[in-house]
């Protein structure tokens, strides 16, 4: 492998792997709404909504819904804005007459359907990256690169995502949350609610439900990225005997071929004589 490739191959190739992982992570939580309900349990959601919930300045009886009717509410959100936010305004929950009404109002649907662009636009990025990584891969095992060794990968791994940590801890969780909607949601477009305002915050108890959320991501992003390294050590480990014994034998298969060819021209040369 030349200089070239040893600067370039493998940090693309773990950068690669990490946002498809990324990806592959959201996509599977996703599956079963980030286990909402034990989010639900565990961060006293129910009692929090019926402290909040009176308190909306526009909906109202919101507190004499069912744990089972905010499970399904999450849920429904949760499909919204993985399918780009269709649906969004049809999201209802029911009143003690039996009828039913809109959870959010216009804002809150402005502001998931933001939401929903952007995990499309991730989507994009990761597929893109699942693509490249998976390319890098078959290159890697075609040309017998071998990877670094399993563990400075994992502890490279794990020393940036613990400098990440201890970065947002010093700065702090929900300024950090903050500065992203800031740079990531469009200008003018409503991002904050207080719970006063916003049964959809209420529901979630935001910001709590997104630091239980990416608890989830990052144990399921570790996991798969263990998991790679461990089978791209096994995958990409070419012995040097095999690797001497194939140079070898593609030496003398090549040797072979010259002489063949060497002896084809000269039954060409004393034909032609004759």
């Amino acid at each position: 492998m030349t200089n070239l490739y040893r600067l370039l191959f493998w940090p693309t190739f773990f950068f690669c792997q990490l946002i498809a992982l990324a990806l592959i992570s959201w996509h599977l939580l996703a599956q079963f709404h980030f286990a909402y309900p034990t989010g639900y349990q565990l961060l006293g959601l129910e009692k929090h909504i019926q402290e909040y919930a009176p308190l909306n300045r526009y909906k109202q009886a919101f507190e004499f819904t069912s744990p089972q009717e905010h499970w399904r509410l999450f849920g429904e959100i949760s499909h919204a804005v993985q399918h780009s936010g269709k649906g969004l305004d049809t999201i209802r929950y029911s009143l003690r007459d039996g009828s039913t009404t809109p959870l959010m109002h216009e804002a809150e649907i402005i502001h998931l359907q933001d939401v929903a662009n952007l995990i499309d636009a991730f989507y994009k990025v990761g597929l893109g990256c699942l693509i490249i990584w998976l390319l890098l891969f078959g290159l890697a095992y075609w040309k017998k690169f071998t990877p670094p060794a399993s563990k400075k990968v994992l502890a490279g791994f794990l020393i940036a995502a613990a400098v990440l940590a201890v970065t947002v801890m010093l700065i702090g969780p929900t300024a950090v949350f903050y500065w992203l909607h800031v740079q990531v949601f469009p200008e003018g477009h409503q991002w904050f609610f207080y719970y006063e305002e916003s049964l959809m915050t209420t529901l979630m108890k935001a910001p709590d439900i997104f630091a239980f959320i990416a608890l989830l991501l990052i144990s399921v992003l570790i996991a798969l990225w263990c998991l790679c390294v461990f089978a791209s050590q096994r995958l990409l480990y070419f012995p040097p005997q095999k690797i001497a014994a194939k140079e070898s034998c593609s030496k003398r298969e090549l040797q072979q071929k010259r002489i063949s060819a060497k002896k084809n021209f000269s039954k060409k040369e004393s034909h032609q004589k004759h």
